[in-house]
């Protein structure tokens, strides 16, 4: 029988803090230490009634010296330097069969090549994906686990119980080996991206192409958060656009500066869908819209010189529902087909199902799709696509003419949609028999005598511009 790891938790920031607590609340006794140690002081104080289940250590090297073995030490301190420092002290100082957790978001690459690195020295490394934000983290994330399941098995009674729960299941799981785990996390994160632009644009045409308040888009996405388009995504976009802002009384969103941030996850999923020659391009197409919103002197200039200007819509409401109902699949399909380019690249047997179900809740894209994606992945999938998957094709059918609706619409007016463009280029290429790029074969024959396949049969032929 496994025995349950004794926890360590190093990095005691806001996510780290609010973990910690979660560990602490579901009843387990945690060791926990800071490279500051003001910050671990106030923490124990700050916990009340919990710090009778902690144990506080003047340094990372204090802790994992007197902790008890077998220790589990997670890892919750910025990507980069600090994960590495931190892995290195603990490879000098731990023993066999203990375990190095890594809790952050962590490229998968970084994460496999630990796990060679740490399991070299006699130790085990996880890497762990946590989803939810601060809220989540204290109350219930959602949790991709990659290891091996001796590890998994060593911390999952903890990791189950401090996870969010969907019908009483936890929203948890050991995924596969080395990277699995963290490269789910960031193709969650992607899909992310996606979501939050596509609903941004739909704002922005709402907002300048219609002339409602944000008062009243905000209501418009209270009311859809029922039924198929139920997400936390559309739940809080609903509350942050009917908020007011305090010291000035405008809506919250008018004072906040159009230029978005990103911590890098988003770029990791692009670079990662382009090395397995897959397309994400909705998601590329968000990465990409919150580096122009970076360029806010540029744009201003811009809409200067080149006399930029939004005019008028005419779309109903359920236009608005349809289209981000199909852009939204198909920025899921996007993903799962990555993670199944990933997984047979890397030989992690994802399985989607069980991926789709534990992000149904305390994660960011926590939605009512889930559930039907999870039983497209149990049941029929013709050809493996997602969106060729029966029910998700027939929402497709009733929803990509609005889709194409609005996309015209903001095209033709002036209103930049990215990520829906280009969800709609996705379905409308893949539903696409022949296509274009045998033109393209052709071109490449002509300048660089690259050959081509003919339809009649064979590889390594020329076009009669050769002859």
């Amino acid at each position: 029988m496994t025995q349950l790891a004794n926890l360590g938790l190093y990095g005691l920031g806001t996510m780290g803090s609010a973990l910690a607590l979660n560990i602490l609340d579901n009843g387990f006794a945690l060791h926990v230490a800071n490279r500051s140690a003001d910050v671990t002081a106030e923490f124990v104080a700050e916990a009340g009634d919990l710090a009778a289940k902690l144990t506080s250590h003047a340094s990372l090297a204090d802790m994992a010296r007197n902790m008890p073995a077998p220790r589990a030490i997670i890892l919750m301190v910025p990507a980069g330097n600090p994960v590495e420092s931190s892995i290195e002290e603990l490879c000098d100082l731990l023993e066999p069969g203990d375990t190095i957790i890594d809790a952050g978001n962590t490229d998968f690459h970084d994460t496999r090549r630990r796990t060679a690195l740490v399991e070299g020295r006699g130790l085990t490394f996880i890497g762990m994906g946590v989803s939810g934000g601060e809220e989540g983290a204290r109350h219930g994330p959602s949790i991709m686990v990659g290891g091996t399941p001796q590890a998994w098995a060593g911390i999952r009674p903890v990791i189950e119980a401090i996870a969010a729960k969907f019908n009483g299941e936890a929203c948890a799981d050991h995924l596969g080996p080395d990277g699995a785990g963290h490269f789910v996390k960031t193709v969650h994160n992607g899909i992310e991206y996606a979501d939050m632009q596509m609903i941004s644009e739909l704002y922005g045409i709402m907002r300048y192409g219609q002339g409602m308040s944000p008062a009243e888009i905000g209501a418009r996405f209270e009311s859809w958060d029922t039924g198929a388009l139920q997400s936390y995504l559309v739940e809080i976009t609903g509350k942050v656009l009917q908020a007011v802002d305090s010291k000035t009384g405008a809506p919250a969103v008018d004072v906040i500066l159009d230029r978005a941030g990103q911590k890098g996850t988003g770029r990791w999923t692009l670079i990662e869908a382009l090395r397995l020659g897959q397309s994400a391009s909705a998601i590329e197409a968000a990465v990409a819209a919150r580096s122009w919103s970076s360029e806010k002197q540029t744009r201003i200039d811009g809409e200067a010189i080149l006399s930029g200007t939004r005019t008028a819509v005419d779309l109903s409401e359920q236009d608005y529902a349809d289209a981000l109902l199909a852009a939204r699949i198909i920025a899921y399909a996007q993903g799962f087909r990555l993670l199944a380019a990933a997984s047979e690249e890397y030989n992690w047997s994802l399985d989607f199902a069980r991926i789709s179900e534990i992000w149904r809740a305390g994660c960011i894209i926590r939605s009512a799709l889930l559930d039907d994606i999870s039983a497209a992945f149990r049941g029929e999938m013709p050809k493996g696509q997602l969106v060729f998957a029966p029910a998700f094709a027939e929402r497709l059918k009733a929803t990509v003419p609005a889709l194409r609706r609005v996309v015209a619409a903001a095209v033709l007016n002036g209103h930049p949609v990215p990520a829906c463009a280009s969800a709609l280029s996705f379905i409308d290429t893949l539903s696409m028999a022949r296509g274009t790029t045998d033109l393209i074969q052709a071109q490449r024959d002509f300048f660089g005598m690259h050959g081509f396949e003919r339809i009649d049969g064979g590889a390594g032929h020329h076009g009669p511009w050769w002859d």
